[in-house]
């Protein structure tokens, strides 16, 4: 069988390892020390990666890459605007109504739940012992805290003339780069590939290719499925009657990149609410419901039509990406553990194939000796 060289691994010789290796160790420390810096060119870079595809149907249809650049430029900032305008006072409306009504369901939650609680499990609860007004006091003190904390926060980064104006170039810089970087992309692309040492291009590019098929189409198809998973929850259990519908179903879709996570919290969020809101059977089936058709969507059209089998992992294998990527990077690396797993498994899918068609594996077995034993149980049968 004739093999492209793209597939198989590349001879390197000695003196090309010392290069990478050089490469390796001195791009490593720039980055280390750099690292503040480039913060906001790794962002550019991430967004640029994720939008390009756009920039590039619109160039199909014969649109100038410039224009279309500031088409997708100004389009986002519209979207930004709705977001501002109409999505982020929603949420602000739902978290402030949620406070308002939380001394309201530690009343409900003492005469109605911790009563059917007692009956049903045959245990003795002090209900005296359970001070709602120092609850209430405790849980406006926290909230009030928090508010003091984030004013502190502000305070600092104002009177902070150096962290201010870093934390302002951050943002002037990110949409600046990022539309020089969409901008340049193919010249960006073509230059490195006219890097590559020419023994390794046809290998690289290859793997890059096949990287930015499974990362890109994860990273958007995800998305997707993330603002509409909480979309479908938020209108499901705001069509129930459930209080904060609309910040419980966000919340449990924007959560939902890990396997069933997104569904849990969102039921126990529901949940609670709905137990302290309308402690009744059917309220708490309806809500139920929502969750499971959800569930049912995702699993069925959501996650098949816009993600598809571009990551190719066990969903036991994702919650430990994501686990792993929490533990060694913390928040930054859960999320970046799925799309690295994404691009990992191209790389592990290659390595794999290389094994099994290397001598280490065969040893003395050939593929010859294989065809033939196929050939004499063909004959056989």
């Amino acid at each position: 069988m004739n093999e492209s060289s793209a597939d198989t691994f590349p001879e390197i010789g000695r003196n090309q390892i010392l290069w990478f290796l050089a490469a390796l160790l001195v791009t490593g420390w720039l980055i280390w020390l750099l690292g503040p810096v480039l913060t906001p060119f790794f962002i550019s870079v991430l967004i640029a990666y994720m939008v390009n595809p756009i920039v590039g149907w619109l160039e199909d249809l014969r649109m100038r890459r410039d224009v279309a650049v500031s088409l997708v430029f100004l389009l986002a900032f519209l979207l930004l605007v709705v977001v501002l305008l109409i999505v982020i006072p929603v949420l602000i409306r739902e978290v402030a109504d949620f406070l308002g009504r939380l001394p309201g369901y530690l009343d409900t939650f003492q005469r109605t739940v911790l009563p059917w609680i007692e009956a049903q499990l045959g245990v003795a609860i002090d209900l005296e012992s359970f001070d709602v007004e120092r609850a209430r006091s405790l849980i406006q003190e926290y909230f009030s805290n928090i508010a003091g904390a984030a004013g502190n926060v502000v305070s600092v980064m104002t009177q902070s003339g150096g962290r201010f104006l870093v934390w302002i170039t951050s943002m002037v810089l990110v949409p600046l780069v990022t539309f020089y970087l969409l901008r340049d992309w193919r010249l960006l692309m073509d230059t490195l590939r006219d890097i590559l040492p020419r023994n390794l291009e046809p290998t690289v590019v290859k793997l890059t290719e096949d990287c930015d098929e499974a990362l890109g189409g994860f990273l958007r198809g995800q998305l997707m499925v993330m603002i509409s998973l909480g979309l479908i929850y938020a209108i499901g259990l705001w069509l129930v009657g459930l209080n904060n519908a609309i910040a419980i179903g966000m919340i449990a879709g924007l959560v939902s990149f890990v396997p069933y996570l997104g569904a849990i919290i969102g039921v126990l969020l529901a949940g609670i609410t709905a137990v302290i809101q309308d402690f009744s059977f059917l309220f708490l089936l309806s809500v139920g419901i929502v969750f499971v058709v959800g569930q049912l969507i995702e699993s069925f059209v959501l996650t098949p039509k816009l993600v598809g089998d571009r990551i190719g992992l066990h969903p036991v294998l994702v919650i430990f990406a994501v686990m792993a990527g929490g533990q060694l990077f913390g928040f930054a690396g859960v999320l970046l553990a799925l799309p690295a797993a994404a691009a990992g498994t191209v790389i592990v899918r290659f390595a794999y194939n290389n094994y099994k068609r290397s001598e280490v594996y065969r040893a003395n077995h050939t593929v010859g000796d294989d065809e033939g034993k196929r050939d004499a149980l063909d004959n056989k049968d």
